[in-house]
């Protein structure tokens, strides 16, 4: 007994430092989890921090568009997308699953990539808990650094325009913008460099989205 209660002591300590971290993260240039295994086990890393503010104003707005339209009124979970997306899973059918910028944050800084029940639900309450410590402004600038944005270990905005398109995130086009969108749910299947027809296709829609009026901004 008294080893299991070790156990269990070990494993709510281990649940908590994520909670702990994340006031830590409102500064300086994290990293994610994939970042460090691929470090760990030698795998090639291109990641070089650019702020929000550096970045051209089409990329997070083409992103947001793209990933979480909602990103702005929500605290973390879009409850109507994450409830369609249970919907669709029990009738067997694919779908994006629902997760907001902030909850992608929450499993790239702390968890770890693919579908499990166990992830998501540790990822909700995560996500919430940095929605609250968190400005929009950072989460969506923590996002735009650590997501994988490159078949070959690009990982954040910078890597992936100079990987795609030669130029640093700072000067993209708002058509750049809107193919690095597009590419973010799989850059390795997807190439922003050498788009196939359904990423031009899927571009357009996401530099449509970003231009439109209503698209609520909230950082900044």
């Amino acid at each position: 007994m008294r080893l299991l209660r070790r156990l269990i002591l070990i494993a709510v300590l281990l649940l908590l430092v994520p909670y702990a971290l994340t006031p830590l993260y409102s500064l300086g240039h994290p990293v994610s989890s994939l970042m460090a295994w691929r470090f760990v086990t030698g795998s090639p890393v291109d990641r070089q921090w650019v702020d929000l503010t550096a970045m051209a104003p089409a990329l997070p707005r083409s992103v947001v568009a793209s990933e979480d339209a909602k990103f702005c009124s929500h605290h973390g979970i879009d409850w109507d997308s994450l409830q369609n997306a249970i919907e669709d899973a029990q009738e067997g059918e694919v779908s994006g699953g629902g997760s907001t910028i902030t909850q992608q944050v929450a499993k790239n800084l702390f968890l770890w990539p693919g579908r499990s029940v166990v992830r998501k639900g540790l990822e909700i309450p995560l996500a919430m808990w940095i929605d609250l410590v968190l400005t929009k402004a950072r989460i969506l600038e923590i996002y735009l650094n650590i997501a994988e944005m490159g078949p070959s270990g690009q990982f954040g905005a910078e890597s992936a325009a100079k990987y795609a398109f030669g130029r640093s995130a700072t000067n993209l086009s708002a058509r750049d913008a809107a193919l690095l969108a597009a590419v973010l749910p799989n850059p390795v299947t997807r190439s922003a460099k050498t788009p196939g027809p359904g990423v031009r296709r899927l571009a357009s829609t996401y530099q449509a989205r970003a231009q439109a009026a209503e698209l609520q901004k909230c950082w900044g």
